[in-house]
């Protein structure tokens, strides 16, 4: 018989690496000027803001408190980036790449979270956060792709 799981797990650290990016977007979208690049940063920021949203009631289940953090990896990330994009011919290349590796972290914590057992309401919230989350990460492929070119 299995039990139903009422704790939720690794959602905290969703969230963290979710808030960095956001950080992250808003200092691109300093630095990169350009419509293109203000409207598709904010895309991802909404994105990010929503999921956040979302999944906050499920880390305040798992630890008793709103995640307000940013994840270390990320921050560190976003100084490696601003340093490159200083040395850099070109800086929009380097944001993007960068961004991209946050997608994908983003990604690997919302399938850590999805390998764990999760109350119901969590699981489904999470399918769906991972489905939004993939097009974002798509989205910022093909940005990646056409910066190589």
């Amino acid at each position: 018989m299995q039990t139903q799981t009422t704790q939720s797990k690794h959602i905290a650290d969703i969230i963290q690496v979710m808030q960095g990016g956001i950080e992250f977007y808003q200092e691109a979208k300093d630095k990169l000027q350009g419509a293109r690049y203000q409207a598709f940063f904010n895309r991802m920021i909404d994105a990010k803001r929503e999921a956040v949203d979302d999944l906050q009631p499920f880390a305040i289940a798992e630890q008793g408190y709103a995640e307000l953090d940013t994840d270390n990896l990320v921050k560190a990330r976003q100084t490696y980036t601003k340093l490159m994009a200083k040395l850099s011919d070109n800086k929009a290349f380097t944001y993007v790449d960068q961004l991209e590796e946050v997608e994908d972290k983003v990604l690997d914590e919302v399938d850590t979270a999805l390998e764990k057992p999760q109350p119901q309401s969590c699981e489904v919230t999470l399918q769906r956060v991972k489905v939004r989350m993939k097009e974002c990460h798509d989205e910022m492929k093909a940005l990646q792709t056409a910066e190589q070119h």
